[in-house]
């Protein structure tokens, strides 16, 4: 009797087992095959629930349903005109029929080593076929301008691709040689681009140049207005210099002639005082005109001549 409640016992564990093994459950995010020895069966499943197989002969591979991601390695690659950048990119892809995508790729592992080769390959043919400016522009609308120097800056050239162009390009052929792998890449994009060391130097270089040349323009601008500035200054200098001395001649000549005037009233009572006022005159300029050091030539008919002799 205990014997066969062992059996019983055995029996029951190994069904419970072997539901197990024959019942799994798949969620919104993944899709599955079921293969048997290694060979795949029956058709793939993709709807969220309760599947079954068959125990023991019977596995489940599970895939991802969700967008997966792929980021490319960094390269250096040249131009159609000759220049070499590095060039970083990434994708977004899916896996669209897990079943083929079983049987040619295996896991998500090798789908990623497939698309490095497909996506490297199409952006190396698709940079070596165009120029750097259209990689690196994406329309031909006018710069920006923010400030009056930029006005003077070098005109870009027109594209004629694009870099949104480009990119569809290479999402288009990408995808018509992963057609029979199972996959589609949903998106591509260039994450950044640079050039080389030696490239990047040249252009630092001629950045360093131009506004060197931008600032030389602004000390010139600058140094021209200065010396307008200072021409002004000094004519206007000038002008006010000359305008205050001929105001001051003209009050030192209204002066002299209220003097005379007061002089003339003064003395012009009676003949001594007109001798007197004459005298103080000729003194006044002999004064302002004579030193130790000057001769002094005067006519014998003259005042100061008469003066002079009536002195000695």
């Amino acid at each position: 009797m205990q014997k066969s409640k062992v059996i019983y016992i055995i029996l029951v564990v190994l069904g419970l087992i072997l539901l197990g093994q024959s019942v799994f459950i798949l969620d919104e995010t993944e899709q599955a095959i079921v293969t048997q020895f290694g060979k795949p069966v029956g058709e793939p499943r993709t709807d969220p629930g309760v599947n079954f197989v068959i125990p023991i002969i019977q596995k489940v591979q599970f895939f991802d349903k969700r967008y997966l991601e792929w980021d490319g390695d960094k390269n250096q690659v040249p131009t159609k005109d000759k220049k070499f950048i590095f060039v970083d990119t990434y994708a977004r892809w899916e896996i669209t029929d897990p079943l083929q995508f079983f049987i040619r790729l295996r896991d998500e592992r090798s789908a990623q080593s497939r698309l490095d080769d497909i996506l490297d390959g199409e952006t190396r043919n698709a940079i070596a076929s165009h120029d750097l400016l259209d990689i690196v522009r994406s329309t031909n609308r006018d710069p920006e301008v923010t400030e009056d120097f930029m006005e003077e800056l070098e005109v870009l050239e027109d594209i004629e691709v694009g870099r949104e162009a480009i990119e569809e390009i290479v999402l288009q052929k990408a995808n018509e040689r992963t057609s029979d792998l199972g996959v589609r890449i949903l998106d591509f994009r260039f994450k950044r681009m640079n050039y080389v060391d030696e490239v990047r130097d040249r252009v630092y270089d001629r950045m360093i140049s131009e506004r060197n040349r931008i600032a030389d323009q602004f000390r010139s601008e600058g140094q021209g207005e200065a010396r307008k500035i200072q021409g002004d200054k000094e004519r206007d200098l000038a002008q006010i210099q000359s305008e205050a001395k001929r105001q001051a001649e003209e009050i030192r000549g209204r002066a002299d002639a209220e003097a005379t005037a007061i002089y003339a009233s003064a003395y012009n009572k009676n003949q001594q005082s007109i001798a007197l006022y004459r005298f103080l005159r000729s003194m006044e300029a002999l004064e302002n005109s004579l030193d130790e050091k000057t001769n002094l030539v005067i006519s014998s008919d003259s005042d100061l001549f008469q003066y002079l002799k009536e002195m000695q």
